[in-house]
């Protein structure tokens, strides 16, 4: 019994780590990351995305568990469709950054505070884009932790061992697309460039998702 919980934990830690590389969560946390004054911040932002994911999938998660029952599909889906909004939300304000950037401050003290405040602004949004990521989720959470154990206490653990797969993966990404950022931040062209590209791409992918969702999954015309 032991052994095949601790392979199914094995199994959740590694599929929470391939969660965490699901494109709508890249390009999320990518619109972040491109906004990072350091390396560290851009990491720091996706262990903040992981933790806000885990909390929300952890709680809704097993309240539906406990409940023995799934979010209905209606609501799944609604609930994924705002991830989209999100996307599309994301890649604008990564474009108005640019903006923001050339009309910085060249006082010494109050550059100071503008960065403590962008680093805690890069953090919370972090954690609200995961609690959002976690909430629309939740659904297939459920699914998939209620078909791999049997009580409750292993769903708790599966999700736990499942979020700190997460967390792990999206560190180790934000880390990874960080550096280009970072490279190419005293280069003003390049880095006005790169923020564009992934603004853009944030806004044709979220467009795309809140279309699937709608028609091809039909999520219109069960609100209709």
């Amino acid at each position: 019994m032991e052994v095949t919980l601790f392979s199914v934990l094995a199994l959740g830690f590694i599929l929470g780590i391939r969660h965490a590389m699901e494109p709508d969560h890249m390009i999320a946390v990518t619109t972040i990351a491109s906004q990072s004054k350091k390396l560290w911040q851009a990491s720091l932002a996706g262990v903040f995305w992981g933790i806000g994911h885990t909390v929300t999938l952890f709680v809704i998660g097993l309240i539906f568990i406990v409940m023995k029952n799934d979010i209905p599909e209606k609501w799944s889906l609604t609930l994924e469709f705002l991830v989209g909004i999100m996307l599309v939300y994301l890649g604008i304000a990564a474009m108005l950054s640019i903006r923001k950037k050339q009309n910085h401050s060249h006082h010494h003290d109050e550059n100071i505070i503008n960065l403590t405040k962008v680093k805690k602004g890069t953090y919370y949004k972090s954690l609200f884009i995961g609690f959002i990521h976690g909430i629309a989720g939740s659904g297939a959470m459920v699914l998939l932790t209620m078909s791999t154990v049997d009580t409750v206490w292993q769903g708790a653990m599966y999700m736990i061992v499942f979020g700190l797969g997460t967390v792990i993966g999206m560190l180790i990404f934000t880390t990874i697309i960080g550096i280009p950022f970072i490279l190419s931040m005293n280069r003003m062209a390049a880095s006005k460039g790169l923020i564009l590209t992934t603004g853009t791409i944030s806004i044709i992918f979220g467009f795309y998702y809140m279309y699937n969702l709608g028609v091809n999954d039909g999520l219109f015309s069960l609100w209709v």
